[in-house]
């Protein structure tokens, strides 16, 4: 009995070139955020660099192609890069860009300080343009609805908390503290907004449903960035901070478990990053603090981050390998 299905022939590889997706930034910083994560894990539980540089490595090799494919893209195809920066959720998936680098060169710091350095003054710089770019067409004439806000608006202004990870590490802090305070008072303004959207609002489309854990995010990376400006101490901003993670966590959860059953999509590399920020604080948190039940809860989103981390590259390559990635929506 032969077999009649049929499949579209997959486009010349330039042609899928075209659609060759910024989402996919996104998977650069979830691997990014594997190899801090690997190295906040290894550091409290004594096993060494061996595993954080097996992240590393990965970041990097993707952080490399993702960002030549996309240039590749930029010089073929400028009107598609147009046409991503007037789509109304694609265009705030531009700051993951400089994100992308703001991370490896965190995570980088470890190994080579002086490549980390031109690289995280690289990131510092496009996250700052970008966030005005962004920011300013979100308040230009086009104008956007309510509906239109979701969880990837935190990405441009909040993603400024990125910077001081490894700009304090490597000298930069008074930058940092800019950085910071830019990244959490856009996080104060556009929170209730993003609430009253997800309350007041029909659900998101199903293809964003996983962008809810990019909530848990902001409040992750502003502790840890807080804890490097202040010295390691947990004062009251940070415990704050550090407790509104994981109550956003803890409400992801909650609401993914009921969506996250549709098929796949890029957009489910919202999960890795946030998870990965919130295992880093947990080891941080139990490190200072001495609380064997930080150190716990760490262990067991490491656990759940390594898990999230080889679903989504299993389902990225197998979706490329059938061509199902660079193509139009």
């Amino acid at each position: 009995m032969t077999d009649q299905t049929t499949h579209a022939p997959l486009a010349p590889p330039e042609d899928r070139l075209e659609h060759f997706p910024i989402t996919l930034f996104a998977s650069v910083m979830g691997l990014a955020g594997l190899a801090l994560a690997l190295h906040a894990g290894g550091t409290y539980l004594g096993w060494g660099p061996v595993f954080a540089r097996f992240g590393l490595a990965l970041a990097v090799v993707d952080l490399v192609a993702v960002t030549l494919f996309y240039l590749w893209k930029l010089l073929r195809f400028p009107q598609a890069i147009a046409a991503e920066w007037r789509h109304p959720v694609k265009l705030n998936f531009f700051p993951a860009i400089p994100i992308s680098f703001l991370l490896v060169a965190a995570a980088l710091r470890f190994e080579a300080p002086l490549v980390a350095a031109p690289l995280w003054a690289v990131g510092a710089a496009g996250q700052a343009a970008l966030t005005l770019a962004v920011i300013s067409a979100w308040i230009g004439p086009r104008g956007f609805g309510l509906a239109q806000v979701n969880p990837a608006w935190f990405i441009p202004a909040v993603g400024n908390v990125v910077v001081p990870i490894a700009g304090v590490p490597l000298g930069f802090v008074e930058v940092s503290w800019l950085f910071l305070a830019a990244g959490l008072v856009f996080w104060l303004a556009l929170l209730p907004i993003l609430l009253l959207r997800l309350i007041a609002e029909p659900p998101m489309p199903t293809k964003l449903q996983p962008t809810l854990a990019i909530l848990i995010a902001p409040p992750a990376v502003g502790f840890l960035s807080l804890l490097l400006l202040n010295g390691g101490v947990l004062d009251a901003g940070a415990r704050v901070l550090f407790y509104a993670a994981l109550v956003f966590g803890a409400l992801a959860a909650a609401q993914l478990a009921q969506t996250l059953r549709g098929a796949f999509a890029l957009s489910w590399w919202a999960l890795s990053f946030p998870v990965a920020a919130l295992t880093i604080s947990c080891f941080r948190f139990a490190g200072i603090a001495g609380s064997d039940g930080h150190g716990a809860l760490g262990v067991a989103l490491l656990v759940l981050l390594i898990g999230i981390i080889s679903g989504l590259v299993a389902r990225t390559l197998t979706g490329m390998v059938r061509g199902e990635i660079c193509r139009p929506e």
